[in-house]
């Protein structure tokens, strides 16, 4: 009777504990189904990427931006440029001759004065009294001269004697003419035409002999010397026309030409001298600094792209060109460079559009998105320009 009492509960107890652990089960069952849902999404993505023979699929290469420039005709000029200072070559310092107080100035610092004008006077009353003592016995010596060949017409005097009178008369004009020239000194000329550069005295001042006293600079014709490297010794031509800027006078050029060229080169720095002349006035002065160009060959009609486009190393001038949507690059041969244009001999023709900038990012091949895509109206403008250049070339 016992046992049959406990078998049902037993039973019941059975059902519970089945009941409990199909509903864990039930709870626990989502989690690996998340994790199969992302298998599968994580295999649908790798299969997206993959080609269809398996294989990772390339990604597709995003063009460069770059901006371009057309290849055109337009005038072109070969220079060699440098810096120099202005000289005055004509100078000249103005010293005293004799000694003595500065009584008067009658010139100042940047006066105009013609060659042969007195500037300043000193004292003239000592020169004044020697030549008059001079003249005295000039003038004594030259009765006693004249008694003396009366005299000797008569037999009266020794030749002898008479020779030694007109020797001592010959002295005595010598030493008043010497007189007079001391006298002259007194008045302080200019020895050139030119303008007064610097005044070194004051009146009253105790000039002594030989002091400097004014220094005259003649502007009338001013030059600048260049230093040219000696590759250039060929192309640098007597007469070759010179253009120049001050920095004084911005906005002005000053025309010029080669006065002379040194047959010599430097050993030490490799160059030669270059000398080139410059009319005065117009606002030039000695001293200034002055950027020299000497244009030793023109061209009005050359093919040319802007400086910035080529690209310099690997033992070749070359360019990046755009060629259906890539940039190809393509080796030239340069000719005169001149600001910002390049003259091109060979690899390029007119109209072709190479990169000018976005260039340093570049491959070979590279594909490109042109930011300034050229237009009729800047096609058109551009031979304008190249018409008009050429036309100014030609004049």
């Amino acid at each position: 009777m016992k046992t049959s009492r406990t078998s049902p509960m037993l039973r019941t107890t059975a059902a519970l504990a089945l009941a409990i652990s199909l509903a864990l089960a039930g709870c626990g069952g989502g989690e690996p189904a998340a994790e199969g849902d992302a298998d599968a999404a994580k295999a649908g993505e790798t299969a997206q990427a993959e080609g269809k023979d398996g294989k990772p699929a390339e990604k597709k290469a995003e063009a460069v931006p770059v901006e371009v420039a057309a290849v055109a005709k337009r005038a072109i000029s070969a220079s060699y440029s440098g810096t120099a200072n202005l000289e005055a070559p004509s100078e000249a310092q103005v010293v005293a001759k004799t000694s003595g107080v500065l009584l008067q100035l009658l010139a100042e610092e940047g006066d105009q004065v013609k060659a042969g004008q007195v500037l300043a006077r000193i004292d003239p009353d000592r020169p004044r009294l020697e030549m008059e003592r001079a003249r005295a016995t000039m003038r004594k010596l030259e009765n006693n001269y004249r008694r003396s060949q009366e005299l000797l017409a008569s037999k009266l005097v020794s030749a002898e004697a008479s020779d030694q009178i007109r020797y001592d008369l010959e002295a005595a004009r010598a030493a008043y003419e010497m007189a007079q020239l001391e006298l002259s000194y007194t008045n302080i000329v200019a020895p050139i035409d030119g303008v007064i550069a610097s005044r070194s005295v004051k009146p009253g001042n105790l000039i002594q002999l030989n002091s400097s006293l004014f220094r005259i600079v003649d502007d009338s014709r001013l030059e600048a010397v260049l230093n040219v490297p000696e590759r250039d010794l060929a192309t640098m031509q007597e007469g070759l026309a010179v253009r120049m800027t001050a920095d004084a006078m911005p906005g002005k050029v000053f025309e010029g030409v080669i006065d002379r060229v040194s047959p010599v080169v430097d050993g030490g720095s490799g160059t030669f001298r270059v000398v080139t002349a410059f009319p005065g006035g117009e606002g030039l002065r000695p001293g200034m600094f002055g950027r020299i160009e000497v244009v030793y060959d023109q061209r009005a009609d050359a093919l040319t792209v802007p400086r910035v486009a080529l690209l310099e190393g690997e033992g070749e001038t070359a360019v990046y060109v755009v060629r259906e949507g890539k940039a190809v690059r393509t080796p030239v041969e340069t000719g005169h460079l001149s600001g910002e244009l390049a003259e091109i001999r060979k690899g390029l023709s007119e109209g072709d559009q190479v990169v000018t900038a976005g260039k340093v990012t570049l491959r070979d091949g590279a594909a490109v998105d042109v930011l300034n895509p050229p237009t009729a109206d800047a096609a058109g403008a551009d031979a304008d320009v190249a018409h008009v250049a050429a036309a100014e070339a030609g004049r």
